[in-house]
């Protein structure tokens, strides 16, 4: 269990013009690091409760070491509490500054100073509740720098459903989502919703646009308890241990 302890964070602050202030990022880099090679990466919203109650970088490194998945960077991009609703819901009054920094200023100051590769295949954008929301709004937004979307109990309510009607077509799109069948009456800061109907309806619809959808529901709540116990099925969707996708 050592080994999955020694892990290696780096805590940086991307500077904006977009936001009122610089943000707090913390990125993951796998063992056996090598600048010389390139890594895939995982983007997380809420990136603190990621790496503190989903344990993301411990998760990464048993994957990593004891399962031979493929070594990844992980960026963790922090969010203010009050601030997250207004940043992350689709109806946010700062919800197109915060996707414009993603593209515009955060992308460029990740990949600028760490090996990642730079194709759309590469990155994952991960979320959970709201931060499942505005991490597909983002790939929505910019499908030529985002193709995955990995969704723990995504919020996706009516202006999520709306754009994704507005969509020909989603082949490009990979996601992989998942809910708690007892997520059936929880509170947000908007309102109390059934997250269970909510994501079949999306699952409809993104099956309907032909995106690769991988949904799944279990036993769980909106709760990082739940989501801690789901995560490493999402990474290895993506990074599958026998190296095939």
């Amino acid at each position: 269990m050592e080994d999955y302890l020694k892990r290696t964070i780096v805590k940086e602050t991307v500077p904006s013009t977009l936001l009122d202030s610089p943000r707090p990022i913390k990125i993951y880099l796998p063992p056996g690091y090598n600048e010389l090679l390139s890594y895939p990466v995982v983007y997380c919203q809420d990136g603190n409760d990621f790496f503190t109650m989903g344990r993301i970088a411990t998760i990464a490194n048993q994957l990593i070491l004891e399962e031979g998945m493929e070594p990844v960077i992980i960026v963790g991009v922090s969010v203010e509490r009050s601030k997250r609703t207004s940043e992350y819901s689709p109806v946010g009054s700062l919800n197109e500054r915060y996707k414009q920094f993603f593209i515009q200023e955060l992308l460029p100051f990740v990949e600028g100073r760490y090996p990642i590769r730079k194709d759309s295949r590469s990155r994952i954008l991960a979320g959970d509740s709201l931060g499942g929301t505005v991490s597909l709004h983002i790939a929505l937004d910019a499908p030529e720098l985002f193709a995955n979307v990995l969704a723990l109990s995504g919020a996706f309510f009516k202006p999520t459903l709306d754009q994704l009607n507005e969509k020909a077509d989603l082949s490009w799109l990979n996601i992989w989502m998942i809910v708690g069948l007892d997520e059936l009456q929880v509170e947000t800061h908007i309102g109390t919703f059934d997250f269970v109907e909510w994501n079949r309806k999306a699952k409809v619809l993104l099956a309907q646009k032909n995106a690769q959808l991988t949904y799944g529901e279990q036993p769980g709540d909106h709760l990082w308890g739940f989501w801690q116990r789901v995560l490493p099925d999402g990474l290895t969707h993506f990074f599958p241990i026998d190296g095939l996708r």
